[in-house]
């Protein structure tokens, strides 16, 4: 099935990354102030596959590379048909709520904040999507990630059936 999770070597180059929220956090302690960085970070190869990630660490540069790594752990795939998704679906995480909708060719990606950078890094030209509930990015991204979790192909759903595309776009 398209929507399982992959794995895939640390060594896989081809893949895009990009930030999605940067946050400093401050502590107090007697001698000043300590600040860490927790980064959010989605990963994808603009083919199907798309993941994200959470890393917190001292400096920026290093909350960022952890991001990345738990990302590329974190890879699912979706089929993607003519640039777009082939159905509507609906995602919730949490409070997060998202609806994303196919698009003719033309239309472009019309979506926001986190939900864009989830359909921008996963390979998707023409696709409507509308955020409704938490606008948390967090639960944003997973939201995100589970509507294309639940997406399947015409492929799918005629082996599924035991038909043909032909019958199945017919009937």
């Amino acid at each position: 099935m398209a929507n399982q999770k992959s794995r895939i070597s640390p060594g896989d180059t081809e893949l895009k990354e990009k930030l999605v929220n940067l946050n400093r956090v401050a502590k107090v302690t007697k001698g000043g102030r300590t600040f860490s960085f927790s980064a959010v970070v989605v990963v994808g190869d603009g083919n199907g596959r798309v993941g994200h990630g959470l890393g917190k660490a001292r400096d920026v540069s290093e909350s960022i590379a952890k991001a990345v790594d738990d990302a590329k752990k974190n890879l699912v795939s979706f089929p993607i048909v003519n640039g777009t998704i082939p159905h509507e679906q609906k995602g919730k995480y949490g409070a997060g709520k998202v609806l994303i909708k196919p698009a003719s060719d033309g239309t472009g990606l019309i979506a926001g904040g986190a939900m864009r950078a989830v359909l921008e890094i996963g390979g998707l030209h023409n696709c409507l999507a509308k955020s409704q509930g938490s606008s948390n990015p967090h639960n944003v991204i997973k939201a995100t990630i589970d509507a294309l979790t639940k997406l399947r192909s015409p492929q799918d759903v005629a082996r599924e059936r035991g038909i043909s595309l032909k019958t199945l776009f017919e009937g």
